[in-house]
């Protein structure tokens, strides 16, 4: 205990700062420590007694408005979360250090990081006696998100936004940033658990559009395409459908299309029986959106002050009154644009190419035919008009091209044979699915098919461009102006895959937009005016300043689902490309692979004629073999007869060794006596010697320790003064190629400039001909004198020998510039050719045989 003490103590110096305070990175190895010793202590009394003493330090003496006292703390915390229980992070540390630090903007990155992994380590725990504090912890963090946390979907939330001051709006969206990623990060690690909280909150049509909002980046995140298969089987997924069918906001079906459209590639890849049996709930949010009727649902009053009802908007079919559901509706002003579905459209022609043009051409009989229940009042004819389903999607088929899987299988085979996406990865469906749209089937053919076009009519077009012309600018004082080509500039370059860097708004919002209709307003007296200072509530907002305020929400919050779909696309693109560079290197390997067989093949023919021949000397090499074998028989039987009579005086040695052995043998009991005395002897003073070997052991290491340190002394100053004489030759071959480089531009320069004058001697030359073909015309008229012509053809002559030599000029600078790039490219991969820090000095280009540079 005398380590939690001690990192009390210190801990209460850090706070107090004390001249005796130590540094941060000493009092993090004392609770390093501590967690480390924690062993030898229950963990229940040493978790209890650590969280006292923190607890104390927290209330006496720990600065709340102090940045560095927070840092401080969320460093020890999480230094410490082994020790400390989720039980203590969700009941105490969450409301009174780890909040707070979620939404300080001017906390280090390091701390915040740390208030976010000691709320993942509470999170993540698998104790079962806090099982239920840890899921109201989890629910309570998805309602943080939810409710107190910025909703873009909420009018209120922006308007409030709106007058925050810029230190508040910080801290709102530092809050809302470090919220999501949390939530992000523990659905990472707890995708179910994740998912079914969402679920629970999917019913509340308020925060249905958040929720889809979260979802987007929740599908967006790279490690989200392995739990694809966990959310085809949730009830998460058929919710996100129903939402689709049944909700009548815009803005929250462009959302969940957008994920739809990520999740068709996941669900296809890693649970294609899951998506076969969404077809026919594909099929009907797709004709959903495609006949979306854009409505008007709105109450204005007149100048009477009655409220107008706009009674040609559409009706949209009512649900079944078993259907449990709670339908969201226009979120934004008053009106309401129709979602895209081109989008959905493509990834489902490229899945399910037969279905879809099968359900396309009698949707009501296919939806019939697939037992799927109408959800809304009545049945599928009644609800469905295939004449407009007809119409609206004779356009989407115009604009795709013809897939080839029509023409091989009809909508049974389809379903029933393996897919053909079946070995695909996520990136390959997506690359694959955009192009049969026409719009990038003709993006791609130019960009392959491009051909350059001549300078001269370029510059006639540029020239020929003239300006938009632009509206004149309105004389009334009250109109507010927006500029449509920065709005469609802002859309499109939102769509695009560059970056972009957003600054800050610093001009604040125009007053006029907040100026009340009523002229009255600015009559008002004096004494009016200082009433309504002290009135406890603000004044009403204008109707026209929500409705701008309403249509710019809904534009981000589009543009926004627009970015991020197209930054997904973009990525599996790139992981597609990558795929296709891996392919088009292993088709390349196999040819390189093959075209090796083939020369083996052919040396391999080689062999065999020159082995049949070796065969055949080998033949007539044999029989005289067996001819030698014969001489060498009868020379091995005169060699056997000599080997037995050396045998039997052998016998005669052995039985005189025999004698000699019995001798030694005596000899050799007398000394085993001895041996036995010695043995004795020998134990003592191996008892002796193992008393002092730690001694001796030590010594050794020690001798060993200085060699060894000599050695590395030595090495390392040999390798120094050889790396510093690479760093010189390397300064060397830069300041070479550095010079290079600038000759290469002085020569491109000069180049650059004849060929200036070689075009304004061919413009003199032009001219001349014709001014000579012009006098020659008035010659047969006028007579013109003879000396008149000569001067001419005089000057024609010297201009066509200058215009000569200024092009054998160009062709020697041509010819001198590509040496040098030549040489330019042998010192750049040179310089790229070393091999770590100390190599070998390459050969310089300019003297290949010159000794290398010390």
């Amino acid at each position: 205990m005398s380590s939690l003490h001690e990192l009390a103590r210190q801990l209460r110096l850090s706070f107090t700062d004390t001249s005796d305070a130590i540094s941060l990175a000493a009092l993090l190895s004392l609770a390093d420590d501590l967690v480390s010793n924690s062993s030898s202590v229950e963990p229940e009394v040493l978790s209890a007694q650590l969280e006292q003493e923190l607890q104390t330090i927290h209330d006496e003496v720990v600065d709340h408005s102090s940045v560095y006292h927070a840092q401080v703390l969320l460093a020890v915390l999480f230094h410490l979360k082994a020790v400390l229980t989720p039980l203590t992070i969700i009941t105490f540390w969450f409301d009174i250090c780890l909040r707070p630090a979620l939404r300080e903007p001017k906390l280090a990155t390091s701390a915040v990081n740390n208030a976010k992994e000691l709320i993942l380590a509470a999170l993540h725990s698998d104790d079962e006696r806090y099982q239920d504090k840890i899921c109201e912890f989890r629910t309570r963090l998805l309602d943080l998100y939810l409710l107190d946390a910025l909703n873009e979907g909420s009018e209120e939330d922006v308007l409030e936004w709106a007058e925050l001051d810029t230190a508040q709006r910080e801290r709102k969206s530092c809050w809302k940033s470090n919220l999501e990623d949390i939530l992000l990060r523990f659905g990472e690690m707890h995708p179910l658990d994740l998912m079914s909280h969402i679920h629970q909150h999917f019913n509340l049509p308020s925060l249905r559009l958040q929720l889809l909002m979260f979802m987007n980046l929740y599908t967006s995140s790279p490690v989200f395409e392995s739990l694809a298969a966990n959310l085809a089987s949730q009830p998460l997924m058929s919710t996100l459908l129903s939402s689709l069918l049944y909700d009548n906001s815009s803005t929250s079906c462009a959302v969940g299309l957008t994920i739809l459209v990520k999740l068709l590639p996941m669900i296809a890849v890693h649970a294609s029986a899951e998506l076969k049996r969404m077809i026919p709930q594909l099929f009907t949010i797709f004709v959903r959106v495609l006949c979306w009727k854009e409505r008007r649902n709105f109450h204005d009053q007149d100048d009477d002050g009655v409220d107008f009802v706009d009674e040609d908007a559409p009706k949209m079919p009512a649900l079944r009154p078993e259907t449990d559901w709670q339908q969201l509706e226009l979120m934004f002003g008053n009106s309401s644009t129709a979602p895209s579905s081109v989008k959905l459209f493509t990834y489902l022609y490229y899945l399910f190419p037969c279905n879809l043009l099968k359900f396309l051409r009698n949707p009501i009989a296919y939806l019939t035919e697939s037992d799927l229940e109408c959800p809304y009042v009545g049945d599928w004819e009644s609800t469905l008009d295939a004449s407009e389903i007809r119409t609206k999607s004779e356009h989407l088929i115009r604009g795709h091209i013809c897939h080839p899987l029509i023409i091989w299988q009809d909508a049974q085979d389809e379903l029933l044979k393996p897919d053909f996406w079946k070995d695909y990865d996520v990136a390959r469906i997506s690359s694959e699915a955009m192009p049969l749209d026409v719009r990038f089937t003709s993006i791609a053919f130019r960009e392959r098919y491009r051909e350059k076009s001549p300078p001269e009519y370029a510059s006639s077009s540029d020239e020929d461009r003239t300006p938009a012309p632009t509206e004149p600018a309105s004389t009334r004082p009250n109109e507010i102006r927006l500029s449509f080509q920065s709005m469609v500039a802002t859309s499109v370059l939102l769509k695009s895959t560059a970056d972009i860097k957003a600054e800050p708004i610093t001009q604040p919002w125009p007053r006029n937009l907040f100026s009340v209709d009523d002229a009255s307003t600015t009559s008002k007296p004096a004494s009016e005016a200082d009433e309504s200072v002290f009135e406890p509530d603000n004044p009403p907002t204008p109707s026209r300043v929500t409705q701008a305020i309403s249509g710019l929400q809904r534009e981000v919050l589009t543009l926004r689902n627009e970015l991020n779909f197209e930054l997904w696309l973009s990525r599996e693109n790139v992981k597609h490309i990558g795929r296709l560079f891996q392919d088009h290197i292993i088709s390349r390997n196999a040819e390189v692979e093959r075209q090796g067989l083939y020369n083996k093949l052919r040396n391999y023919r080689t062999q065999v004629v020159r082995l049949e021949k070796e065969l055949r000397e080998h033949k007539q090499l044999a029989s005289s073999a067996r001819q030698k074998h014969t001489d060498w028989s009868s020379e091995l039987q005169t060699k056997l007869r000599e080997f037995r009579e050396e045998k039997k005086s052998w016998v005669t040695e052995a039985a005189t060794l025999r004698t000699t052995r019995k001798e030694i043998e005596a000899q050799f009991s007398a000394q085993s006596t001895l041996l036995a005395e010695a043995n004795a002897e020998v134990f003592k003073l191996q008892t002796f010697i193992k008393e002092h070997q730690h001694k001796i052991d030590r010594l050794y290491d020690y001798e060993a320790q200085i060699e060894q340190s000599r050695k590395m002394q030595r090495l390392w100053d040999a390798d120094f003064d050889k790396f510093k004489r690479r760093g010189e030759d390397i300064d060397v071959m830069k300041s070479q190629w550095k010079q290079m480089s600038m000759r290469l531009e002085s020569l491109e320069q000069t180049q650059m400039q004849m060929e200036d004058q070689a075009r304004q001697h061919r413009r003199q030359i032009q001219s001349l001909e014709s001014r000579q073909a012009h006098e020659r015309a008035e010659d047969r008229s006028t007579r013109y004198s003879a000396t008149a012509l000569a001067s001419v053809t005089a000057d024609k002559s010297v201009l066509m020998n200058a215009n000569k030599r200024l092009q054998e000029r160009n062709t020697e600078l041509l010819e001198e510039v590509e040496e040098l790039e030549i040489m330019v490219e042998q010192l750049r991969a040179q310089v790229s050719g070393r091999q770590g820090l100390i190599s070998e000095p390459p050969q310089s280009p300019l003297s290949p045989l010159s000794p290398p540079i010390l």
